[in-house]
């Protein structure tokens, strides 16, 4: 398994799985490369988006394993990828949010993850379940 930064060849695929991104976010990924796509035995397979919140903290703010894909240990090993990646570029800590009612929260917690806030947007065009973050020291 391997995590490849985003390329325009991986456009089709990441908008068909984040429908949170259009035209113009997408090649922003590709020019900062905030975006990886997840591989297994040479299939795309998912794909993880970040950001860096005040110029020093990686925030991984999406992650996705395609259905057939899931139970299988990828988001795990993706996760631990892309922790040494920002490791190696010099960061010393990663954030990840999930909203409470989605199970990535347990795969957060048993990889080391603290929690460490949330945010509630009740009565707002982005009304959602609370949002709760985590972080880990690298």
């Amino acid at each position: 398994m391997e995590i490849k930064i985003v390329t325009n060849n991986d456009k089709e695929f990441v908008m068909s799985i984040d429908k949170h991104i259009n035209d113009t976010g997408y090649n922003n990924l590709v020019y900062t490369k905030s975006g990886y796509v997840i591989w297994e035995k040479n299939q795309r397979t998912g794909i993880i988006v970040h950001c860096i919140l005040w110029d020093n903290i990686p925030f991984m703010n999406f992650l996705f394993i395609k259905e057939e894909y899931r139970n299988k240990g990828l988001a795990k090993q993706a996760i631990i990828i892309w922790e040494n990646e920002m490791k190696n570029q010099g960061y010393k800590m990663t954030l990840i949010s999930t909203q409470v009612d989605e199970g990535a929260q347990h795969l957060y917690r048993k990889l080391g993850y603290i929690d460490c806030g949330g945010l509630v947007f009740n009565n707002t065009p982005f009304d959602q379940p609370m949002e709760i973050f985590f972080r880990k020291v690298l």
